[in-house]
């Protein structure tokens, strides 16, 4: 990565964590019930959680040297983050793209299978377009993995939103299709992107690319496909694509939410919005009329919910566990003792948390998902770790926090996959909904950088992973290490 483009990741960081509200966030509560955070400080609140029992690592595994989630300046002076860590993981096969400044990963893996049995990645590779169009294949990569062990690049796409996709990028198995809105860490003009996946998932086909997403940052896209959901936070718009002709694609609908990721039911009904207007985090919205395609549909909220330990909430997962259905929470970043100031090593991380949504008008959080490196009590004695001073700009928005988590399936998933940007890939056994365990993690041996930004290069693992569960792999980006599918081993995914 460029310096100028790790000069502009931190301008537009600071620019969308300003008042920790840019990023997330919703309109006003309108009387909806709203579970709200107490009084007490963030840091008093997040003081209290446990870290999550750590991985018990296997044959094979090379794990960490101290602290859950740390990699420390000792670990880079003897060269044990140059070989990386792993803990009951190995890594299947990796791709990497060279260029004069570095490897580029992005925000977002997904992965599909077409209707002749290959198999596909793809992956954004623009951090912050365009200050990083030196720095790689600027666009979104597809990977052919039908043979995991070597990942082989077919193409980029380099249509307007894939270009800069940012949180965006989408895939419906049911549809065939991969979808995306043009987004900045701020916003930047909604068009969104439409691919046909289904003859040869390694060479997508262009179906549309129309300015129907109003403005973008995030998005979401219904299981059938037919419904995309287009989120700028900084602009608070939200609006609702109707995909069903895919080759010409429409507005259905907008709102003023600052909305960040979204995720919608299977049946389309409802939409889960991750939002950051405090003292509101969550947002369940019924989107029958959307999904109905009534004239004018109208979006009527259902509940709202808060948690005292939130950074910028990312992303709500819905999944049903013994048929009960829970959301699956992750926070991204850090941020000070209030929980309102953006700090890289902020004493409040947001981390990740399981909602418990069975009366959908009274959600709650019943158990939390963190690293002791996310631990007020650890922040003082990893203040000066590569992470959170090498002067990159992720120690300014990122260090150990968290940034992205995802499932294998909605329907009883054993585990979970998350994004912990320094301290890499952590996965967690969630058969327990009210007990999570550290199963495994991987985080990517430290490629040699040819520029002297970063000083010393770290892990910046920012992907939403995605899950080849029949192979018991991970699948995840880190935007300094390139793109890795990395299996469980050890046991460590549940049968």
């Amino acid at each position: 990565m460029t310096q100028a483009s790790n000069t502009k990741l931190a301008q537009a960081a600071m620019v969308c964590l300003a008042t920790l509200s840019a990023c997330g966030g919703g309109s006003t509560n309108n009387g909806i019930t709203s579970t709200v955070a107490p009084t007490q400080t963030a840091a008093a609140e997040a003081s209290k959680i446990p870290a999550t029992p750590q991985a018990q690592c296997g044959p094979g595994s090379k794990p960490e040297s101290g602290m859950q989630g740390r990699v420390s300046k000792e670990d880079y002076d003897s060269g044990k983050a140059a070989a990386g860590f792993s803990c009951n993981t190995e890594v299947v096969g990796s791709y990497v793209e060279q260029s004069p400044f570095g490897t580029v990963g992005g925000y977002k893996v997904v992965r599909y299978k077409d209707n002749k049995g290959h198999e596909c990645a793809y992956y954004d590779s623009t951090l912050v377009f365009p200050t990083d169009a030196l720095d790689g294949d600027v666009g979104v990569v597809v990977l052919d993995m039908t043979d995991p062990t070597r990942p082989k690049k077919t193409t980029s796409l380099r249509t307007p939103a894939m270009m800069s996709a940012h949180e965006s990028l989408v895939v419906s198995e049911s549809a065939g299709i991969l979808a995306a809105v043009m987004g900045t860490p701020v916003t930047a003009p909604g068009f969104v992107d439409v691919y046909d996946l289904k003859e040869d998932c390694r060479f997508p086909v262009l179906l549309s690319s129309l300015p129907t997403g109003i403005l973008g940052h995030e998005s979401g896209i219904s299981p059938d496909g037919k419904t995309f959901y287009s989120a700028s936070s900084m602009a608070r718009t939200l609006a609702a694509v109707d995909l069903s002709n895919p080759k010409l694609t429409k507005t259905l609908w907008t709102g003023v939410y600052r909305a960040h990721g979204i995720t919608v039911s299977d049946d389309g009904n409802r939409v889960y919005m991750a939002t950051n207007d405090k003292p509101v985090y969550l947002r369940i919205l019924d989107t029958s009329e959307i999904q109905a395609r009534k004239p004018n549909p109208k979006v009527k909220e259902i509940a709202t919910l808060a948690w005292p330990t939130a950074t910028i909430p990312q992303i709500a997962l819905p999944f049903t566990k013994d048929g009960k259905p829970y959301l699956l929470e992750a926070d991204e970043f850090a941020a000070d003792e209030a929980g309102t100031t953006p700090a890289g090593n902020g004493i409040v991380v947001g981390a990740s948390r399981i909602i418990d949504i069975s009366d959908e008008k009274r959600p709650k959080v019943v158990s939390e998902i963190r690293l002791d490196v996310h631990r007020p009590q650890s922040r003082a004695a990893i203040a000066n770790d590569p992470a959170n001073s090498n002067g990159t700009g992720t120690g300014l928005v990122g260090g150990y926090a968290g940034h992205y988590c995802n499932i294998p399936t909605r329907v009883n998933p054993t585990i979970v996959a998350c994004s912990m940007i320094s301290s890499g890939l952590r996965i967690f056994d969630i058969r327990d909904i009210f007990h999570p365990v550290e199963v495994a993690y991987f985080n990517a041996p430290v490629l040699p950088r040819p520029l002297p930004v970063p000083s010393q290069a770290i892990n910046f693992a920012m992907s939403s992973p995605t899950f080849a569960p029949e192979r018991k792999e991970v699948w995840y980006t880190d935007i300094y290490n390139g793109f890795h599918a990395v299996k469980l081993t050890n046991g460590a995914w549940p049968d």
